[in-house]
């Protein structure tokens, strides 16, 4: 079960590493590199730097592979080891999606990159808020907040609040690139739904801490 979501992950990293060697000698002596949040291109560099990605993806699969072991008693991944490699494979698909945004527009491909880019980063809240209920507490992953790391019913009731407000929050994205593609409603939708949980978790630790029930 476990070794699934590497081979799923390798698979992606290893399809984004040959499709970059492919593209790599079609590609012009400059590409795009960044762009503002109106998703217009305002810097360029060697075509070099889409190696960086499929780099960052081989990174994040050993880190997530070594943080089981660095975990400390009490705050072990084991106990979600599922759920832990599904946000796993989550993450090395968005960079490996992002890295596909930007080949296509080094390969001067007509693109809106705005819409493309939040686009994946609701559906990412979306598929991750369907797991975050599962989320243990632990150091590296969820909500990892100070109240809500110092008391499990903290933990538990941020986690649960924090899968609402991300599937709600991603869905209302989605809706909104639809209807009315506005960068700045975009990012704003995206900021209050990681904001919503933290706050949430301060105001439940607070109740607690007032009813002595900590």
């Amino acid at each position: 079960m476990i070794r699934k979501y590497f081979f799923i992950a390798a698979a992606v990293i290893a399809t984004t590493w040959l499709a970059t060697f492919l593209i790599y000698p079609r590609l012009p002596s400059q590409i795009p590199l960044h762009w503002n949040l109106s998703g217009r291109v305002d810097r360029y560099g060697s075509p070099e730097n889409l190696f960086l990605m499929p780099g960052i993806m081989v990174v994040v699969v050993l880190l997530f592979a070594a943080l089981p072991w660095l975990s400390p008693r009490r705050f072990e991944v084991n106990a979600f080891r599922s759920t832990y490699l599904y946000i796993m494979v989550l993450v090395v698909a968005l960079i490996g999606y992002l890295h596909a945004l930007m080949v296509w527009a080094a390969l001067s491909k007509p693109l809106d990159m705005s819409r493309s880019l939040f686009g994946a980063l609701f559906l990412f809240l979306v598929l991750i808020g369907n797991v975050l209920g599962k989320v243990r507490r632990n150091f590296y992953i969820g909500v990892r907040t100070p109240w809500a790391l110092a008391n499990e019913k903290v933990w538990y009731a941020t986690h649960r609040f924090a899968a609402r407000v991300c599937v709600i929050g991603g869905l209302v994205g989605l809706v909104s690139l639809i209807l009315t593609p506005n960068p700045v409603f975009a990012l704003v939708i995206l900021i209050s739904s990681a904001l919503a949980s933290v706050v949430y978790s301060l105001a439940y630790y607070k109740r607690l801490e007032g009813r002595n029930e900590l």
